[in-house]
């Protein structure tokens, strides 16, 4: 196996599985911990991260298909496409447009079914063949609470400042259209991410203070 990531929380392999390129996902041991916590922390953390992509991938997003889960360890579909953070600049204003759609509905989609991605940054979308993957669930959690999808769609929002700032006006206007068009109580939901943004502008934390 080919370690490609190794973060603070997982590792990431390159792997096969039954004759396909597969993804592990392994979280890390936590030597802080005590032996039974820390085995425990891990195996929850692992399973939530599994129902959650699987709900997602029920409900119409796209998501890595899961092949088994061992463990600590999510053994996954290689998702052969585009990070979004590396190419969204690149591409021409029409596939832009089209992708920011694409991104509208699928955080619709987790939010109106009671998902939270708790990661939603460019890093973790992938354009493959037109469609927008969604991957890394791993700080996600299930809740309806206004204020946990508020502070979901803030966290895209920041992302998007902080790598693909010289199309934020065009970029978070085409994805709130189809977020409204799409999820039901997106008018509460923005409400209360204005408060959010208002909040951290005050504490000096908007990102757009930095350029």
């Amino acid at each position: 196996m080919e370690i490609i990531k190794r973060g603070a929380e997982a590792v990431l392999y390159l792997s096969e599985h039954h004759g396909r390129k597969a993804l592990i996902k392994e979280r890390i041991k936590k030597g802080y911990r005590l032996k039974v916590l820390d085995e425990r922390i891990r195996s929850r953390r692992t399973k939530m991260e599994e129902r959650l992509l699987g709900r997602a991938k029920r409900f119409g997003v796209r998501t890595p298909n899961i092949f088994a889960r061992e463990d600590f360890k999510i053994i996954m579909e290689f998702v052969d496409g585009e990070r979004l953070k590396d190419f969204l600049g690149s591409y021409t204003e029409d596939k832009r447009f089209h992708v920011y759609r694409l991104m509208g509905e699928a955080v619709a989609k987790l939010h109106s079914t009671g998902i939270i991605h708790g990661d939603l940054t460019t890093s973790n979308m992938i354009l493959e063949n037109d469609r927008l993957c969604i991957i890394d669930f791993g700080l996600g959690k299930f809740s309806s609470r206004i204020e946990d999808q508020a502070v979901d769609l803030y966290l895209l929002y920041e992302a998007l400042c902080a790598a693909h700032f010289r199309d934020l006006e065009n970029a978070w206007k085409n994805i709130l259209k189809v977020y409204k068009q799409k999820y039901s109580k997106s008018k509460e939901v923005l409400n209360r991410f204005e408060k959010i943004r208002t909040r951290r502008r005050y504490r000096g934390r908007d990102v757009r203070r930095k350029e």
